[in-house]
């Protein structure tokens, strides 16, 4: 094995995918999402899908892959919920062709969607997507802290509805209110009441500070 040094790994699956109505098109738009990921986001390993509907990428910061995860929940929604699992930690390249993976870092994200699938199931914490965790013996941003941020992000994200996550995906691209409201064929004033109203504002601040996180 190669080590490598350490950086964040993603895990990403599909809420409830068995449930779908047409199995082969989610499978395709959310291939098609990951190729548009790779292209936009640059995560440093591309995320690719590796089994079912689970899929899996690195990136350089804890930051960029929490934006990630954010960027792809988004990007799929209304059509499917995603969750993820970032950890940050070193890896190890078994085989190249295909690309095969190992170590603590993987470890440590796998920890992190398992422990997501375990709180989605309690109703306190049901619209939790996304959780943080370091290997063991690294050095990272604070797990506790991260998480807490992840949380509120998450149950904001969970309570609006979609016109609202239309909204912040396109804030989240830079879009202006205006531009926003003829998107939605709906007034400038409607638009910024939604923003204050559904906290949007807020989700964008808080992505941008986590995109901080080394």
């Amino acid at each position: 094995m190669n080590p490598e040094p350490s950086v964040a790994t993603m895990i990403g699956d599909v809420v409830r995918s068995r449930s779908a109505a047409d199995r082969p098109a989610l499978h395709a738009d959310l291939a098609a999402l990951l190729e548009q990921a790779n292209a936009e986001l640059r995560p440093v390993v591309p995320l690719r899908i590796t089994v079912g509907d689970e899929y899996q990428g690195c990136f350089e910061t804890v930051g960029d892959a929490l934006h990630a995860a954010l960027w792809l929940r988004l990007h799929l929604a209304p059509t499917a919920e995603l969750r993820h699992g970032v950890g940050w930690g070193t890896v190890a390249v078994l085989a190249d062709s295909p690309r095969i993976e190992d170590g603590p870092g993987w470890w440590a994200a796998r920890a992190a969607i398992e422990s997501v699938k375990l709180d989605e199931a309690r109703p306190a914490t049901r619209r939790l997507r996304t959780a943080y965790r370091l290997a063991e013996d690294t050095e990272g941003p604070a797990a506790a802290a991260v998480n807490a941020a992840l949380m509120c992000r998450d149950q904001m994200v969970g309570s609006v509805s979609n016109r609202s996550l239309r909204l912040l995906r396109g804030a989240l691209a830079g879009r202006t209110q205006a531009e926003l409201a003829e998107d939605e064929g709906i007034s400038a004033s409607a638009v910024s009441q939604r923003v204050r109203n559904d906290g949007l504002a807020v989700i964008a601040a808080t992505d941008e500070l986590l995109r901080r996180v080394r």
